[in-house]
Parts: structure tokens; C-alpha cells; sequence
């Protein structure tokens, strides 16, 4: 990791700084839209970013390995009971991270909640049933990132908007990675609205096997790309109500994923046996714009940190934010809906 960054977010301890490098590794190597976006942010921010997913992806693994259900299910017991003490260099990165942002401690277990849940649920037979593998998977990944990108209003505000971009996040996934999935005994797609279309899980497979156009498959695929694409719209105005030099990794990532959306559509819906991603030169004319904005706020965002005073030794340090609007806000839990 760049030392700069470590400089930046106050990070000094020597295995911190190490540990925090690891999870900027994990994801470097497995992040791709994920570290793209990363690097539109403030530098001292994105050590916080890369922790969130480095553990997300250590939990990711243990689902996704070789391992019998039975030591898959140890290894996440044993990740969530030493999530806040354990010695592994990713853990002690996200609680670094968890301290300094004040960031829920709920929303890990409701994301390990539904990594267990991937050891046992094969498919879902109802988008309600769906939503609630969803929300622990992807929509707490944006409450998380919430407190590390500030907002400029109560961060309750955002909250909302935060959870569906997650969740519109983990809807393209499911769409790219039907196919995979498919292999590994998985489906993310609601059962009852494919069946409306006249689409099982043996034809899923059959197209998946032969790798033949299936007009009933295509035409449940659409439906699901024109949900998603209206969660991203509901999604949006969020994204204003983040700090300002925030809203260039926000909106890229979510530009770059909807991208996913279009080249499922581009391809005519044919992804059972194709991964669709967007070209690296489309994923460069959106990018490079935003990396111009960035920069110019991530300066007003320095200027800010550097000549504000401070409220108390707590906030002072660097990398430690909250609710611009507001001292109290950025010492308030993250509403989980309950």
C-alpha cells in the first residue's frame, strides 16, 4: 500500500500498516470496479475502503472454497467470534477501521448471517426470500461505506439510498454471474418470476450445457436487467448527499456496474455461457473524468481537513469522519431498519 495513504489516514503501527496492506492486496487482485472507484477517493479514506473489502472477501472465500459445508461452517464461526480481537492482518484492519469511522458492529454479523446462509440455500423461490440474502450481503456493504464517505445531511437520510445501491450492486453480480453460479449448485434469481417465463433450473442448465439461444430464459433475464436498472435510479439521488469529494467514486462505480447491465443487453440477454464486463476502454471514458473531479475535490478536501479545527482529539486525527453537517451525527449507530 502506498505509504502515502497509510501517512494520510494517521496510520502509524507497523503491523497496522502492514495489515492494512494486505487487504489493499486482496483488493487490487479481486476488487477490479471495487479498487477502480477506491482510487477517486480522498487518499486518507481509502485504507478504511480496502479493509471493508478485504474481510468481505476472506468470508467470500470461505463460502466460495473446496472445503466440506461442516469446516466452511467452523471457519465462519470462528471468523465472526474473533472478529474484533482476532490476530489475522484483514481483521485487524477492519477493526482499526470499525474504531476510527464508528461504523455499526450489527452489520458485520448480518453479513456473516448471510454468508451462512450460502452454505445451505441452493435458490430462493421469491424475491422476498431473495432480499433477505441480499440485504446482509450487499446492501450492509453500503450502510458500511457510509461513515467512511461522509454525507452532508444526517447520515439517516442516506441510508436508504446507500442500501439500494448495494443492493442493485448485488443484482448485476447475481445477472453476470448466473452461469458460475449455476455451476456451483446456485441460483440467484427468483424462482416463482422465472417460472412465470416458462424457466426452471433444468433449463438453465440445458443452456448453460449447450450454450443455445432459449427465448423464455432471455425474457425472464430482461425482466430482471429492468429491476435492476430501476434500483439504480431509485439509488441515485444518494449519491448528492454524500460528502462532494465522495460522489466521484460513488457515481463511477455505480456507472461502471450499470455498464454491466448494458452488455448483458448488448449481448441479448446470451450470459449463461458468457461473462458480460465492460470494455476496458468504456471503463477508461468513465473513469478518467471522474479522476479529474476527484483530484480538484479531493484538494478542497485536504484544504478542509487542514485548516478546520478541531472538535475534540478523537475527530482531529485524519481519516476520521462524520456527518459534515453535524458534530452529533457522526456518533450516531447506523440505522438498520429493524
Amino acid at each position: 500500500m502506498s505509504t502515502r495513504e497509510l501517512d494520510a489516514a494517521g496510520i502509524t503501527d507497523p503491523e497496522l500498516r502492514a495489515a492494512y496492506a494486505e487487504s489493499k492486496a486482496i483488493n487490487a487482485s479481486h476488487g477490479r470496479t471495487y479498487f477502480l472507484a477506491t482510487r477517486l477517493l480522498p487518499i486518507a479514506d481509502r485504507p478504511a475502503v480496502h479493509a471493508l473489502y478485504g474481510f468481505a472477501r476472506v468470508a467470500d472465500d470461505i463460502v466460495d472454497g473446496s472445503l466440506p459445508k461442516s469446516q466452511q461452517t467452523m471457519e465462519l464461526l470462528a471468523l465472526e467470534r474473533t472478529l474484533w480481537d482476532g490476530e489475522q492482518p484483514v481483521l485487524r484492519a477492519l477493526a482499526d477501521t470499525v474504531r476510527r469511522y464508528r461504523i455499526d458492529r450489527r452489520l458485520f454479523s448480518d453479513f456473516l448471517a448471510s454468508m451462512r446462509m450460502d452454505l445451505h440455500v441452493k435458490q430462493y423461490e421469491t424475491y422476498a426470500d431473495l432480499a433477505e440474502y441480499v440485504y446482509g450481503s450487499a446492501s450492509v456493504i453500503g450502510l458500511q461505506m457510509l461513515p467512511v464517505l461522509g454525507t452532508v445531511s444526517p447520515r439517516e437520510e442516506a441510508e436508504p439510498y446507500a442500501a439500494a445501491l448495494g443492493e442493485a450492486f448485488q443484482l448485476t453480480n447475481f445477472l453476470r454471474d448466473v452461469g458460475e453460479d449455476l455451476d456451483r449448485g446456485r441460483v440467484y434469481l427468483p424462482m416463482d418470476e422465472l417460472a412465470a417465463f416458462g424457466v426452471d433450473r433444468d433449463r438453465l442448465r440445458w443452456a448453460r450445457r449447450t450454450g443455445r439461444h432459449d427465448p423464455y430464459i432471455r425474457r425472464a433475464l430482461a425482466h430482471m436487467v429492468a429491476r435492476t436498472t430501476a434500483i439504480y435510479r431509485r439509488a441515485e439521488p444518494g449519491i448528492e448527499l454524500l460528502r462532494p469529494w465522495s460522489r466521484p467514486c460513488v457515481s463511477t462505480a455505480a456507472k461502471l456496474y450499470r455498464g454491466i447491465l448494458d452488455e448483458i443487453t448488448a449481448v441479448d440477454y446470451e450470459i449463461l455461457n458468457r461473462r458480460a464486463v465492460v470494455p476496458t476502454g468504456q471503463r477508461l471514458r468513465v473513469a478518467l473524468p471522474a479522476a479529474t473531479k476527484a483530484a480538484g475535490q479531493n484538494a478542497r478536501a485536504w484544504a478542509l481537513r487542514l485548516t478546520s479545527r478541531p472538535r475534540s482529539p478523537r475527530s482531529a486525527s485524519i481519516g476520521v469522519p462524520g456527518n459534515d453537517s453535524s458534530a452529533v451525527n457522526s456518533h450516531r449507530r447506523i440505522s438498520l431498519g429493524e
